[in-house]
C-alpha cells in the first residue's frame, strides 16, 4: 500500500512535468511564428492558456480523489479496519465535522480527533493547490504581456532578450512547483506520524 502512494505522488509529480513540458514547448512555438499571422498567434496564446487552465482544473480533482484514496489506505493499514467501515467513515466524515461544530462539547475520542486531523490535512492540501493555481496564472498573465511586447518591438536584440526572460520565469516556475511538491510530501508524511501516535498512544 505504501509504494502504491508513492506510485501515486511519483505520477502526480510525472504529470505536473509534463504539462509545464509542454508548455514550454507551445510558447517556444509561437515565438517562432511569423510575424505576420498575428492574430492568429493570439489566438493560439488564447487557446493555450485555456487549455492549461482546463488541465490544473482537472489535477486538482485527480489530487482530491488522490487524497481520499491515501486516507482509505492509511486507515486500513494503521487501524487494520475493514474496507466496508473506512468507506462509511469517509463519508461520514463531513457529517461528523458539522455535528461537532453545532455541539461544542466535543467527544474527546480517537476517532474524532482522527476526522478532524483529517479534514485540516485535506485543507491544507486544496489550500496549496490553490496557491499554485494562482501562481500558474500570474506566470501565463506575464507570458501574455511578453508576447505583446515583441510583437511591439522588432529588434532582434529585444526578441532575444525577452526570450531569456521568458525562459527565466519557467525555470522559476518550476523551482515554485518542485517546492509545493516537496510541502505536499512533508504534510503527508506529518499527517501519518500523527495518526500512528494518536492509534498508538491515545
Amino acid at each position: 500500500m505504501m509504494m502504491m502512494m508513492m506510485m501515486m505522488m511519483m505520477m502526480m509529480m510525472m504529470m505536473m512535468m509534463m504539462m509545464m513540458m509542454m508548455m514550454l514547448m507551445m510558447i517556444m512555438m509561437m515565438m517562432m511564428m511569423r510575424r505576420r499571422r498575428r492574430r492568429k498567434r493570439m489566438m493560439m496564446m488564447m487557446m493555450m492558456v485555456v487549455m492549461i487552465m482546463m488541465m490544473m482544473l482537472l489535477l486538482l480533482v485527480v489530487v482530491v480523489v488522490m487524497m481520499m484514496m491515501m486516507m482509505m489506505m492509511m486507515m486500513l493499514m494503521m487501524m487494520k479496519m475493514t474496507t466496508t467501515t473506512t468507506t462509511m467513515m469517509m463519508t461520514t466524515m463531513v457529517v461528523v465535522v458539522v455535528m461537532m461544530m453545532m455541539m461544542m462539547k466535543m467527544t474527546t475520542t480517537t476517532m474524532m480527533m482522527m476526522v478532524m486531523m483529517m479534514m485540516m490535512m485535506m485543507m491544507i492540501m486544496m489550500l496549496l493547490m490553490m496557491m499554485m493555481m494562482m501562481m500558474m496564472m500570474m506566470m501565463m498573465m506575464m507570458m501574455m504581456m511578453m508576447m505583446m511586447m515583441m510583437m511591439m518591438m522588432m529588434m532582434m536584440m529585444m526578441m532575444m532578450m525577452m526570450m531569456m526572460m521568458i525562459m527565466m520565469m519557467m525555470m522559476m516556475m518550476m523551482m515554485m512547483l518542485m517546492l509545493m511538491m516537496m510541502m505536499m510530501m512533508m504534510m503527508m508524511m506529518m499527517m501519518m506520524m500523527m495518526i500512528y501516535i494518536m492509534t498508538v498512544f491515545m
